[in-house]
């Protein structure tokens, strides 16, 4: 066998795991969305899907795991963190494309609404969330994550440990108290996804975004674990760059839906 740059990674249960929690999750969504039952006795759609998120969750830890372990001895090559680097790329374009196509959805029933929602938008009877309250809230918050995690990330360029330890830390407790928002946001709602379109539009929007705050949330709790190991140097961070590219990505798409979804359909 030719000498190569990369780094030949052996057999993982990892991505068949991840692949298999999420697709548990997705199973579990429509279970919920539709009241049906599962399979198993009183297993309903929830249960399924606090399962499958359980799983994920072990499943990218483990995976995770390995990954550091490879960087530490050794393994990624400027080849290898390249490659990493481009594959991160077209995830987030994907991302991109797929936060696109519910946009699209939500704008075209918004700028064209048909007879089933009498042609009026939002549809009668919906009665929006006020944009300058919680929302608001939502968004200073998620705003002031993004200046945190570049806090961090600019620390990490200079190797400051306890800057970089500080910078996370603020954006994890950031992130949490959006969640706890969007969860009394949710409570409060005079509607559910069941409701018109609109309703589907808010929940999918808003329930997916949360999903990348969550599993940001998760990114940046492995990088605070290798910063306060000392895994980082001002020349070998892709992945904490990654977590920042990945968390900033999350703003903006809430900034998105702050405006179309709050402001606009108020």
């Amino acid at each position: 066998m030719g000498r190569t740059p990369f780094y030949l990674v052996g057999p993982s249960p990892w991505p068949f795991c991840t692949a298999s929690s999420v697709l548990g999750m997705a199973f579990g969504f429509v279970m919920w969305v539709w009241g049906k039952e599962g399979v198993l006795s009183g297993m309903g759609g929830i249960d399924l899907i606090m399962l499958g998120l359980l799983s994920l969750l072990l499943s990218l830890g483990q995976w995770w795991r390995d990954v550091s372990r490879e960087s530490r001895v050794g393994f990624h090559t400027s080849y290898v963190e390249k490659a990493m680097w481009d594959g991160f790329i077209l995830f987030l374009a994907s991302e991109v494309m797929f936060f696109f196509s519910l946009f699209w959805a939500l704008g075209h029933m918004s700028l064209a609404p048909d007879a089933g929602v009498n042609c009026v938008w939002p549809p009668i009877g919906i009665r929006t969330m006020k944009p300058w309250k919680v929302p608001l809230l939502g968004t200073v918050i998620l705003l002031s994550s993004g200046a945190t995690m570049k806090y961090a990330h600019l620390a990490v360029k200079v190797c400051s440990k306890k800057d970089m330890a500080v910078g996370l830390m603020l954006t994890m407790s950031y992130a949490i108290m959006f969640m706890c928002l969007q969860g009394f946001e949710y409570y409060w709602s005079s509607f559910t996804i069941m409701d018109s379109v609109f309703g589907g539009c808010f929940y999918i929007l808003t329930g997916f975004h949360g999903m990348h705050v969550t599993f940001g949330f998760c990114f940046m709790s492995v990088m605070l674990c290798r910063v306060l190991r000392g895994h980082f140097t001002a020349k070998k961070h892709v992945v904490f760059k990654m977590c920042s590219w990945y968390w900033h990505f999350v703003d903006w798409v809430w900034v998105g839906l702050y405006v179309i979804l709050y402001v606009w359909s108020f």
